[in-house]
């Protein structure tokens, strides 16, 4: 096996492969393994860590500081997941994913590693799982290239997540919390919070997002507990928000900036809240003197975060929500987009996901006048048949069914009208496959 992961001939195709292969051999390994397999690599300790955990948000939150650092002319590495398309989109140095042939130096480092464990890790017969695996090489690629900033997002979880091996941290980051991989996490939003919790470290500042007291009761007792110090962001600090055609703007009070006039690319109101929460981010960190409320405001604007609220043609929206507060949010964008014309919906999810509710929340909200279903290519995915029966128990409206996810696509794109929208959302498999696609040459 390890002889085949050295292999210096291997594509990055095959090494994806590979990769995907890793759940059907090896378990969840304990944090103390992980740590000692992080020590294994040799890494620096000298950047700063920034780390990120949450239940939605994360990934734009963590978008967003990477792109506010890099206008202040820092250098950043970015690890997050999961990726739409390509593996290499987890792994971003200065604001590019990075090449092939650097993906796979870092692959085969790590396979060299797993040559040759430590005794410690031998008597166990360690092996990495498929994202410690992706962690180590993110380490190893941030290390080679010396960047000041590491930007980590947790996995699932907080707690025993394998980034949670590194103890080092500058900020820690909690983002809305809300009810998914609930039989990891627990049953109730403060058990969800509480494993989140799980990376802070003792005078590691913590910033999150002050809106639900229940959460918010509990991060502040794990604070406590870790010996160090809150920085909550409340609605209070967010004025005057205009949402144009595409484009939000709004003023945000920081208490080491004062007003900050801020104007984002989107119309997804929700990443209001994930970018007041980067710039609180910003104000924690040792050298935020060398980062000017001008930079602050070009680095939100210039933000682009595939799969979230994305455009990815004229009038057609890419959403990944996948769960109750994740759908909320999107409904709530959607509610106030301004369209004069029809929405249509095309839907897709994997049957882990709370999809009942989900599709209620969809249905109930009577913003659609029509709704199309496809059935994604994954193992865990919704049959067609049940996204439609389900579908019709929650609307009178009528529910199209597509074989092909290509069929929905342009069926829906060629027959809006230029006053429609077409919204795709339910799942982030559901917004790879659409990139896929359209990244395809045979694709009109």
């Amino acid at each position: 096996m390890l002889s085949y992961t050295t292999d210096a001939g291997m594509t990055c195709e095959a090494a994806e492969r590979y990769l995907l292969e890793i759940p059907k051999f090896t378990k969840k390994n304990s944090m103390e393994n992980t740590r000692c397999f992080l020590r294994h690599l040799g890494c620096s300790e000298n950047q700063k860590v920034i780390h990120v955990a949450g239940t939605n948000g994360k990934g734009s939150v963590c978008a967003y500081l990477h792109s506010i650092l890099q206008e202040a002319g820092h250098t950043t590495g970015l690890f997050v997941s999961p990726h739409l398309v390509s593996m290499r989109e987890r792994f971003i140095i200065n604001g590019k994913m990075v090449a092939e042939e650097d993906f796979l130096w870092a692959y085969r480092s790590v396979a060299g590693k797993l040559n040759n464990l430590p005794e410690m890790l031998r008597e166990v017969s360690y092996h990495p799982t498929f994202f410690e695996y992706l962690f180590f090489m993110a380490m190893l690629l941030f290390d080679r290239e010396k960047v000041e900033y590491i930007i980590l997002e947790t996995g699932l979880g907080g707690r025993l997540d394998a980034t949670n091996a590194i103890d080092e941290k500058k900020v820690c980051v909690i983002t809305s919390i809300g009810y998914d991989h609930m039989e990891y996490l627990g049953e109730t939003l403060p058990e969800i919070a509480r494993e989140k919790a799980g990376i802070f470290r003792k005078k590691v500042p913590v910033v999150y997002f002050d809106k639900n007291p229940s959460v918010t009761e509990t991060l502040e007792k794990c604070a406590v507990l870790a010996e160090t110090t809150t920085f909550p962001v409340s609605f209070q600090a967010i004025k005057e928000i205009n949402s144009h055609d595409k484009t939000i703007d709004f003023s945000l009070h920081s208490n080491y900036y004062g007003y900050i006039r801020l104007s984002m690319p989107t119309i997804a109101l929700y990443q209001i809240e994930n970018a007041a929460l980067a710039v609180s981010v910003i104000e924690r960190l040792d050298d935020r003197a060398d980062i000017s409320a001008a930079q602050i405001a070009e680095g939100i604007k210039k933000m682009r975060w595939e799969g979230r609220m994305e455009e990815i043609m004229p009038s057609v929206y890419l959403d990944g929500a996948h769960n109750t507060d994740g759908i909320q949010a999107f409904l709530q964008t959607v509610g106030q987009d301004g369209c004069v014309g029809k929405r249509f919906l095309l839907f897709s999810m994997v049957r882990e996901k709370q999809y009942r509710a989900v599709m209620d929340m969809l249905a109930a909200s009577e913003l659609f006048d029509e709704i199309g279903v496809a059935e994604i290519q994954d193992k865990r995915a919704l049959p067609l048949r049940e996204l439609a029966d389900f579908f019709r128990q929650y609307t009178g409206l009528r529910i199209r069914e597509f074989d092909r996810l290509e069929d929905a696509v342009r069926d829906f794109t060629a027959r809006r009208g230029a006053a429609d929208r077409v919204y795709i959302v339910g799942s982030l498999y559901l917004a790879g496959e659409v990139k896929a696609l359209l990244r395809r040459p045979s694709h009109d």
